[in-house]
């Protein structure tokens, strides 16, 4: 069974940078297509950044699309988010989260979710 932990949250100035990380337990990580949420107080969890199993692909709302980029290692059961120019409106839980098929902007398609990192952006 897959388990993901979220690390590399923290408070940073807007404009500033954070690399979050998760890392994956579990023998089949590298058959999963991994994917970036967040939630911030009184919203929706959003989708942010989606990759394939073979990191062919990437997926990005629009929101964060040019600022943010997912990457993974398959061989270090990792995946990263790389946010450059944060914002005050990124603050909030992120998640990683892994499935195994389904829309990959639609949380209900991932089957084993972290526990959340806190980012907190001021301006």
């Amino acid at each position: 069974q897959e388990q993901l932990v979220e690390s590399g949250g923290g408070l940073v100035q807007a404009g500033g940078s954070l690399r979050l990380s998760c890392a994956a337990s579990g023998r089949t990580f590298r058959n999963y297509a991994m994917g970036w949420f967040r939630q911030a107080p009184g919203r929706e969890r959003e989708f942010v950044a989606g990759i394939s199993w073979s990191s062919t692909t990437t997926y990005y709302s629009d929101s964060v699309k040019g600022r943010f980029t997912i990457s993974r290692d398959n061989d270090k059961n990792m995946v990263d988010l790389q946010m450059n120019s944060l914002k005050p409106e990124d603050t909030a839980v992120y998640y990683c989260a892994a499935r195994s098929g389904g829309a990959y902007w639609r949380g209900i398609s991932y089957e084993y979710w972290g526990q959340g990192t806190q980012v907190t952006v001021s301006s």
